[in-house]
C-alpha cells in the first residue's frame, strides 16, 4: 500500500532496501524551512547534509522549475499529519556526495500543448522517463535507453514490466494520440484490458487535456529504440 504517509518498500534486490518515508507535517520534514525541503525535492539533499538514495528520481527532479517545486512544498505542508515511521534505507554501494551543483534557479517551459512543454511534464514532472527507460547498474541509461522500458517493477499485483514508450514498431508507433491519452489517464488499451500499476493513472486522469496534448506530442519525438 503506498500513501503520503510513507511505509511502503519501494524497491528491494542484492543492492538496496529503499522505503518511501512519511513527508506528512507530523515527520521531521516539519521542522525543515521551505527551501530546506524543496532542496531535498529537487537536489537530494536533507539539512543535515545526508543524501537522499535511489529511487527517488533526483536527476529529473533537478529540472523542476522554482515555482512548480514549492507548489509541491505548499502541497506537502497541507497534507493530514500521521506520525507513522519506516525503517531507513539502506544500500549496498556508496550513493554520491550529490547530483551535481547546487541549483540556483530553474524556470519551466512555456505552458501549451507543445513538444517542448511536453518534454518537461514527462520528465522532471511526471518523471515518466525515468520508469521507462532501461535501466543499467547506476539507474536509467537515458543516453542510450531513453524509453525503451524493461524495468521490472514488482508488488501485491505481481510483476509488471514498463513497456517501450519510444517511436519504434515495439513503442508506440501502432497507436493514435487518443489511444495514447486513454491509457495514460485510465490504463485501458485499445482492446479494453487493463494495465497494470504502479503507473499512477488516477493522478493524471485529472491533468489538462492540454498538458496530455503536449506529453503525446512529445513522446512521437522519442528516437526508436527496440525493446531491450
Amino acid at each position: 500500500m503506498s500513501n503520503e504517509l510513507g511505509g511502503m518498500m519501494v524497491e528491494k534486490n542484492d543492492m538496496m532496501e529503499a522505503w518511501a518515508v512519511n513527508i506528512t507535517p507530523g515527520s521531521r520534514v516539519a521542522d525543515w524551512s521551505d527551501e530546506e525541503l524543496a532542496r531535498a525535492i529537487r537536489e537530494g539533499i536533507r539539512p543535515d547534509g545526508t543524501v537522499i538514495g535511489p529511487p527517488m528520481p533526483i536527476g529529473l527532479y533537478r529540472g523542476l522549475s522554482d515555482d512548480d517545486v514549492m507548489s509541491m512544498v505548499m502541497f506537502l505542508r497541507t497534507m493530514p499529519s500521521s506520525g507513522n515511521e519506516t525503517p531507513g534505507s539502506t544500500y549496498g554501494f556508496p550513493l554520491p556526495p550529490d547530483y551535481g551543483p547546487p541549483i540556483d534557479t530553474v524556470s519551466a517551459p512555456p505552458q501549451g500543448a507543445t513538444v517542448e512543454y511536453g518534454a518537461y511534464l514527462a520528465g522532471p514532472v511526471a518523471h515518466c522517463t525515468e520508469c521507462h527507460t532501461t535501466f543499467g547498474p547506476k539507474g536509467p541509461m537515458f543516453e542510450t535507453h531513453l524509453g525503451a522500458g524493461g524495468f521490472e517493477f514488482h508488488g501485491p499485483w505481481g510483476v509488471s514490466v514498463a513497456p517501450n514508450i519510444t517511436s519504434h514498431e515495439d513503442g508506440l508507433i501502432g497507436y493514435t494520440d487518443e489511444e495514447l491519452k486513454t491509457m495514460i489517464v485510465s490504463g485501458e488499451r485499445p482492446d479494453g484490458t487493463q494495465m497494470q500499476p504502479p503507473m499512477g493513472y488516477a493522478y493524471y486522469a485529472t491533468m489538462a487535456p492540454e498538458d496530455l496534448e503536449a506529453i503525446v506530442m512529445y513522446l512521437r519525438t522519442i528516437p526508436p529504440l527496440p525493446d531491450p
